[in-house]
């Protein structure tokens, strides 16, 4: 079975009773991986799969799952599914949109890694942090007629509802 479906037979199969266990372990393991390639940045990360587990002492599949989330922070992501411990990985990470992945997964214990300091200036890592929010706002780009439908979808007239008070 090649690690990615033993990453996803691994997700999949949690229940209460493990999850916590299993977060645990996934966390931890990518925390110390993030830590590295940062503190070792502008270098890349590569190496066979089962050798780079050993050196962050995670399990393959563990490193598999960190491989499964940094994909789409690459400048060259690559096939997943038939990789095993032998496989040779080598990661052009865009740090920026890694970043920016971050605080989209709520990663806060990755994104708040001392390490980012060397990477990003401060005033970057706020605009980065600054475009994220951006990111998921909702804009209207007019504002509706007082006959047009209402926007929040109730389908009468903007008079009649959100605009009523305005």
């Amino acid at each position: 079975m090649s690690l990615f479906k033993e990453w996803n037979k691994l997700i999949s199969n949690q229940t209460q009773a493990t999850i916590d266990d299993f977060w645990q372990e996934y966390a931890g393991g990518e925390q110390k991986i993030y830590q590295d390639l940062l503190a070792n940045y502008p270098a890349k990360l590569t190496g066979k799969i089962g050798e780079l587990a050993a050196k962050y002492e995670v399990r393959p599949v563990i490193f598999m799952g960190f491989l499964d989330g940094i994909q789409t922070s690459l400048a060259n992501p690559f096939k997943l599914d038939d990789l095993d411990e032998e496989s040779e990985v080598d990661l052009d990470v865009v740090w920026e949109t890694l970043l920016f992945n971050m605080f989209k997964a709520d990663a806060d214990y990755l994104y708040g890694l001392e390490e980012w300091k060397n990477i990003v200036t401060e005033e970057r890592y706020k605009q980065i942090y600054d475009d994220f929010r951006r990111s998921r706002t909702v804009r209207v780009e007019k504002k509706p007629g007082r006959n047009d439908p209402c926007p929040c979808g109730s389908g009468k007239k903007y008079k009649n509802c959100c605009g009523k008070n305005a």
